[in-house]
């Protein structure tokens, strides 16, 4: 499985920007796809996540109500709407995909295929 991440950029804060990420390969229907960022000098933090096959999405907190996942089956695409970007969302932005079970969604380590990153700065 292949990921490709793009759509970061330099916006100001209560911007929006649109991530995508196209994901390739052997079949990947049973796999969540999920978005993570890493800020400089911290850890790689969830974002949000989706099953390709459907059902619930899941978000981090500090993102509810500001960013939407979202898949477009027909494009092989999942893409991340980022409205009202602050500053502290500043970060390089992964997809990744990987099956894991719900209560561990957020772990990066449950993910095994990643894509590039894709810058996102969000100026105050």
């Amino acid at each position: 499985v292949q990921l490709q991440a793009s759509g970061g950029g330099l916006v100001q804060a209560g911007g929006s920007l649109r991530l995508s990420c196209v994901v390739s390969g052997r079949s990947f229907s049973s796999y969540t796809i999920a978005w993570f960022r890493q800020a400089p000098g911290e850890e790689r933090a969830f974002v949000a996540a989706a099953r390709w096959s459907g059902g619930p999405h899941y978000y981090a907190d500090s993102v509810k109500g500001r960013f939407t996942i979202s898949r477009d089956n027909a494009k092989n695409t999942v893409s991340l709407q980022m409205n009202s970007l602050k500053p502290e969302d500043t970060a390089v932005y992964y997809c990744a995909a990987g099956n894991p079970i719900t209560s561990a969604a957020m772990r990066p380590r449950m993910y095994v295929y990643w894509g590039h990153g894709t810058l996102v700065t969000v100026s105050s």
